[in-house]
């Protein structure tokens, strides 16, 4: 037990000094970059560098993980501390099993803050430099729900409201009757128009038939469970959902003939990408060597960030390629973390088969 709590204070010092270095980096460069474009109020920028801090975590805090693992296998290496474990008695599996439990348990956190506006840190504070203001309205929505086609001049997510409604109902590929209001407004689970002006045409197209026909009502409740945040993200063509968010999506788009590859892809990466640090960790430690006779530290150090970097990268572009349609999403998230998984598996195998071979 107390091995266990050395070996995971040790991970976890390495693992919060490399984060908060990797985060301090990326913002620090981000307000360099754009310094000229930051609001003029100071608590503005305050709140700008604290949403930018939480973005910088939420991409960083995987190969952070990685990169804590290799600086504490240096530390155990050079100071003849893993060889030390292994003469009293120690297995690998015993060794490992620290830095296991205290990954898996910062992946299910960072996991976890998907569940919150953590995942949208990066909108919020892009609102901020461009507009300062937390949401910005969206403009020109255009889209279909239940057959019929809708438009939303402006959308704001955060306060439930839409102004200049339009909505076009069909019945067996005929206009039924058009619906527009000024403002609607988000509320259990329908979008309430209020004082709706109702034009219907007529139903056949003759000099003695009846012309168009017009009602006004005070409220008419339509778009059912139609969220803003849904139509925000989706027709937007944003990635960044909470995890709510995106399941309500696909629950509600499955059967409405749209394309819900983006948001499959944005739930892939919040639940599968972020392991891919635990199964490198499983991999670097399973090269590394007992003493530091055995193998160049400084070689192992540097081969072993710049694998994490490449791997890092290519999960990340292959994400991108995803979330842009490129790919699908179970070529672009979940195949590489399949390969990785198997690649582990590969090494894990490895010294159990040379024990074999030495036993015969």
């Amino acid at each position: 037990m107390l091995a266990f709590t050395t070996l995971a204070f040790l991970y976890l010092r390495y693992f919060f000094i490399i984060l908060v270095a990797l985060g301090s980096f990326m913002v620090g460069f981000d307000l360099m970059e754009h310094a000229a474009e930051l609001p003029e109020s100071a608590n503005l920028v305050l709140i700008y560098i604290m949403y930018k801090s939480f973005y910088a975590v939420d991409m960083m805090l995987p190969i952070s993980l990685v990169f804590a693992m290799i600086a504490s296998l240096v530390e155990l290496i050079r100071s003849n501390a893993l060889a030390a474990y292994y003469a009293i008695g120690y297995s690998k599996v015993r060794i490992l099993a620290p830095f296991l439990s205290v990954a898996v348990f910062m992946v299910g956190v960072h996991i976890s803050l998907h569940a919150t506006n953590f995942a949208r840190a990066n909108e919020f504070a892009n609102n901020l430099r461009e507009t300062s203001q937390f949401i910005r309205p969206t403009s020109n929505l255009f889209f279909t729900h239940e057959g019929n086609y809708v438009y939303f001049a402006n959308l704001y997510p955060l306060t439930r409201k839409a102004e200049n409604i339009r909505i076009f109902s069909f019945e067996n590929g005929r206009l039924k009757e058009v619906i527009s209001a000024e403002e609607a407004v988000y509320d259990e689970g329908h979008w309430n128009i209020k004082n709706a002006h109702i034009l219907r045409p007529p139903k056949t197209l003759s000099m003695e038939g009846a012309g168009f026909t017009t009602e006004e009502r005070p409220n008419v409740k339509a778009l059912r469970d139609f969220k803003p945040k849904i139509l925000d993200q989706v027709y937007e063509g944003k990635a960044n959902f909470t995890i709510k968010d995106g399941l309500d999506a696909l629950a509600l788009l499955e059967n409405q003939n749209v394309d819900v590859a983006k948001i499959t892809s944005a739930i892939y990466r919040i639940f599968v990408t972020p392991w891919f640090s635990v199964l490198m960790i499983v991999i670097f430690f399973s090269y590394a060597p007992i003493s530091p006779r055995f193998l160049n530290l400084s070689l192992f150090s540097f081969s072993a960030i710049l694998a994490t970097l490449i791997v890092w990268g290519i999960f990340f572009m292959l994400g991108e390629l995803a979330n842009n349609k490129t790919l699908s999403p179970e070529a672009g998230v979940i195949a590489p973390i399949a390969l990785l998984f198997v690649l582990m598996l590969w090494r894990i195998g490895s010294p159990l088969r040379r024990v074999r071979v030495k036993s015969r």
